[in-house]
Order: structure tokens, then C-alpha cells, then sequence
């Protein structure tokens, strides 16, 4: 259900763009609306069981890696394409995804499969799916300057990969020290409220039955939706600083050095 309400998320926004609109350039190197669409009907495309197209990427100096080239070939395949040709590939390709998805026995969902994560029951790797599809909307909304979808279930479900990834940028990447309480909160369409406990070098969310530990060693205050831009690689600190509504309190040193390491994704 959230996948099938995400993608009709990606498809509304896509019925209503011009050419121009397609080929818009998003925060990711290289990429432009029109390869957003492209990507998800790609990989889709691929869990479908369809043949892995074939393009020339030798030429794309960003494209580093086997999880990179994976991805950018259905991507480049599909370069050439009008905007109008995408869009109908992707609804074609959705419209199997979403009939497959709700074929599939209850069992089928508690296998373990391949998934970016590592092997996983293939519901936890759809989650993934979501939260892939989900940012990649929100990519496609920022380049064309049509902000949206900050809150709901499929942005809930997606936040599952923010709260896996938190703790471990708070105490890997900041080098937050033992005993300290990193409090996360943000403002706008989804009011997010997490403290991240430092204890025997790992970090982790706190729960309610964990006693109020006083006040944080740092507090950092900001848009959800910047929280998302950073957390996806899309913004450095400096431009969630100039974007504004960025607050820390508490230890600067610290504060600033988790906003420049969010960024968790591949």
C-alpha cells in the first residue's frame, strides 16, 4: 500500500511537467527530474524480473563504484527518452510492480533477499523501496521548486532508515563522547523530537521508559524538510545554514559536526 501511494505520488507530479520541466537538474550529480522517474521504473523494472538494458556509461567520471553502475545503467538507457515516452514506461512498469507486489502470499514477504542493506525479509527491503522512491520525489520536488509529501505513512516508514542511521553519525562520525544526549528536532509539516544516548561507545535512540537525562549536551534544531535534504546528500551544511532555520545550542563544536556528516545514503 505505501509503495503503490508513493509511486502515484511520483506519477502525479510527472503528468503535469513540460519538457523542460524533465530534464531539470537535481541535487545528485548528473541527474535531472527526468532520471528520478527513470531510476525507480528501472529498478522496478528489474525486481520484475525484465532484462538489464544496456548503455555506455564509461563517460560518466561520477559513476565509481558496482552499486553505482547498477543503478546509472536503466538510467542512461533511458536519457534519449522524451519526457512524455518515460512517463508511459513508468505507469507500464508501476502498474506490474504494484498488481506483482499484491499477488505475493504473506510468506513471500518473510523471505530473505538481497536488498542495499544487506539480506533482509523482502518486506524490509520494500521499506527500503519506499524510502528510496520517497527521496527521490522529494528531489524531484526541490528542483522544481514544488515542496510537498513531508508527512504521512510513506514519509513515516521512510524515517525507519533515519532512526537506524542517526545514532551511528552522532557517535562514528561526530565523535560524540560517552554520556552524551543528542537531542534532533524539527520543524514544519512532520515535528520530530529524538535523543540519541551515548553508552559503552554506541549510540542509540531513547525511549520512554528512559529516565529524563536533564539537559542535552547538544540541541539542534531544524526544517524537517532540510533534515531530509542532509540525511540524502543533497545539502551540505552550508547551504542548510543560508536555506535558515538551523539552530544548535548546547555544543557548537559537536552540533556542527553532525549537520556536516548526515548525509547516510549510498
Amino acid at each position: 500500500d505505501l509503495l503503490a501511494e508513493e509511486w502515484g505520488r511520483i506519477g502525479e507530479i510527472a503528468e503535469r511537467l513540460r519538457e523542460e520541466q524533465w530534464k531539470a537538474p537535481i541535487a545528485l550529480e548528473g541527474w535531472t527530474v527526468q532520471d528520478c522517474v527513470s531510476h525507480v521504473a528501472g529498478v522496478e523494472a528489474s525486481l520484475l524480473g525484465d532484462p538489464t538494458p544496456e548503455a555506455d556509461i564509461a563517460h560518466l567520471s561520477y559513476v565509481t563504484g558496482p552499486f553505482q553502475q547498477m543503478i546509472e545503467v536503466p538510467v542512461q538507457h533511458r536519457r534519449s527518452w522524451t519526457g512524455d515516452q518515460v512517463l508511459d514506461d513508468y505507469n507500464k512498469v508501476i502498474a506490474r510492480r504494484v498488481e506483482a507486489l499484491r499477488s505475493m502470499p504473506p510468506e513471500r514477504f518473510d523471505e530473505i533477499s538481497w536488498s542495499p542493506i544487506g539480506e533482509v525479509p523482502y518486506r524490509v527491503f520494500m521499506g527500503v523501496r519506499v524510502f528510496d522512491c520517497w527521496m527521490h520525489e522529494q528531489d524531484m520536488r526541490r528542483a522544481l521548486e514544488q515542496p510537498g509529501h513531508l508527512s504521512g505513512p510513506v514519509v513515516q516508514e521512510s524515517l525507519e532508515r533515519f532512526r537506524t542511521a542517526l545514532p551511528f553519525i552522532v557517535v562514528k562520525r561526530a565523535g560524540a563522547p560517552e554520556g552524551s544526549v543528542v537531542l534532533v528536532e524539527t520543524t514544519g509539516d512532520t515535528e520530530l523530537d529524538w535523543r540519541i544516548l551515548v553508552d559503552a561507545g554506541k549510540g542509540r535512540l531513547a525511549t520512554e521508559t528512559d529516565s529524563p537525562a536533564g539537559e542535552p549536551t547538544v540541541a539542534l534544531s531544524l526544517p524537517f524538510s532540510t533534515l531530509v535534504a542532509l540525511g540524502g546528500g543533497r545539502w551540505s551544511a552550508g547551504q542548510a545554514a543560508d536555506a535558515g532555520g538551523v539552530t544548535i545550542t548546547g555544543d557548537t563544536s559537536l552540533g556542527e559536526r553532525i549537520l556536516a556528516n548526515l548525509a547516510f545514503t549510498p
